[in-house]
């Protein structure tokens, strides 16, 4: 099993709810769809869960509107995903690593984040372990940070590799360049008077 975050889910089904930066490069993310949509194909041929802790589920309902009971029952009708819930197991182990990071001197675990933010990702990452999650995939920093300590592999969208398919050379123009190229579409468009006889 891995499990989906929040962006990592949004990224799926609203693709252009924002800008996922590469945080090796600190360039936008190309292909988020593609990336995405090719990575649950391959969980589903390989028979491997995806497991949305429902922490993240909650905070990708609030971005879908008001059509969310029927995206729950599509994405349970789904036999890749599912749906994991915060539960007793889950209190446990959030509890042991709140008090591992009060022991070791700080029980936000050295991060910067609000106290909310970092019990938000601790609960995330609690359900996943005690799922059996290999890998938690996000972009979130915070939850990043999180998973790593707790020993998750942490995958973003740019880790997972554009589809060939999708693959397509993309050319950088300059403005003046990209000007003139505006300016040849314009001469292509205007209707070319013929020659007189």
């Amino acid at each position: 099993m891995v499990v989906f975050d929040a962006t990592m889910l949004l990224t799926l089904i609203h693709p252009n709810i924002g800008v996922t930066i590469d945080s090796s490069t600190g360039a936008p993310v190309t292909h988020p769809k593609e990336r995405i949509e090719a990575l649950v194909k391959e969980f589903q041929k390989a028979k491997t869960k995806i497991g949305i802790p429902t922490p993240a589920l909650g905070e990708a309902l609030v971005r879908i509107g008001p059509r969310r009971t029927q995206f729950v029952d599509k994405l349970n009708d789904m036999a890749v995903f599912e749906c994991l819930p915060f539960d007793q197991l889950s209190a446990i182990e959030l509890a042991i690593m709140t008090k591992d990071a009060l022991d070791a001197g700080n029980k936000k675990g050295g991060s910067s984040e609000p106290w909310v933010k970092v019990k938000f990702d601790r609960q995330i990452a609690a359900i996943a372990k005690v799922n059996g999650a290999t890998a938690i995939y996000t972009d979130d920093e915070g939850l990043k940070n999180t998973a790593t300590a707790n020993g998750f592999t942490v995958l973003g969208l740019a880790d997972i590799p554009i589809p060939p398919e999708s693959k397509q050379i993309e050319l950088q123009f300059s403005s003046d360049d990209q000007a003139a190229l505006n300016e040849i579409d314009q001469i292509n468009a205007a209707e070319i008077p013929t020659p007189p006889e």
